[in-house]
Order: structure tokens, then sequence, then C-alpha cells
């Protein structure tokens, strides 16, 4: 199984960027872990601060992998070329956030990529990528 996880704009900043929301740790420590509880999956990551490299993202591996965890960040909230790209793909993608968006500033409360997924998790810090994996592993073993 091969998962590809992208993060979004701002992300590359984890572990300095508002500890309070997003925590003290980086993502790439947390990557090593996650890769540690599911051995039997190739995880692949990418960040970018970029809208259309994220797009070229989704299209390059949402013919080949068996899943794509998305955090889009900010681009979740404003990006209708990200839903147009999940929408075009075969792959399915979850929609992931560290933070509970919802209980945040009214402006993240909506989603425009939501509805091209096939779930969103928000609100779990790092654990929503577990959760992510343990989503896209239970939904790919029913295919």
């Amino acid at each position: 199984m091969k998962i590809q996880i992208i993060n979004g704009p701002n992300l590359n900043l984890l572990g300095i960027r508002e500890p309070g929301v997003y925590g003290s740790s980086s993502f790439l420590s947390y990557l090593e872990e996650l890769k540690r509880m599911f051995p039997e999956v190739e995880i692949d990551y990418y960040q970018s601060n970029t809208e259309g490299e994220i797009i070229n993202k989704i299209h390059e591996k949402g013919f080949s992998y068996d899943g794509i965890i998305l955090n889009a960040g900010a681009y979740t909230h404003t990006s209708v070329a990200i839903y147009d790209a999940i929408k075009a793909i075969q792959t399915p993608v979850i929609e992931v956030h560290i933070s509970n968006v919802h209980a945040r500033e009214e402006f993240r409360h909506r989603s425009l990529i939501a509805a091209a997924c096939k779930g969103v998790i928000a609100g779990f810090g790092f654990d929503s990528y577990r959760l992510s994996v343990e989503a896209l592993k239970s939904m790919i073993g029913k295919l």
C-alpha cells in the first residue's frame, strides 16, 4: 500500500508556528513515528507553500497511489483549483487538519475541498494523520 501525504502552506513551520495551536514538534519527527506505526505502508511526504505545486503532486500521485492524505492548510478554505484536482483523480483523498478548524476563526469553518474528499479528520493534533492512514487502510481493504 502506498500513501502520499501532502502538506500545504506554512506547515513547513510546524514546531515553530503557533505552538499553542500546532504543538512544538516538527512534522518530520512525527513522520518517522508514523512510518514506524505502519511498516507495511509506504508513506511518502511532500510539502509546498505553492498551490500549483500541490495540484501537480495530486495529479502525479492520483492515479498510482492507494491514498492521499491532504492538509491543504489555508488553501482548504480558498482553492477551487485543489477541489478540481481532487475530483479529477482516481485515488481517494482524506482531508486532514491538526487543529479543530471549527473551534477557530469563522473563515476556517468552511472547506472548499471537503466535498471532493472521501472524509475529513480534524482536531486530533498529529494523530489526525494516523487516523487518516487507518481510514485509508480500512477503505482500501473493502474495495
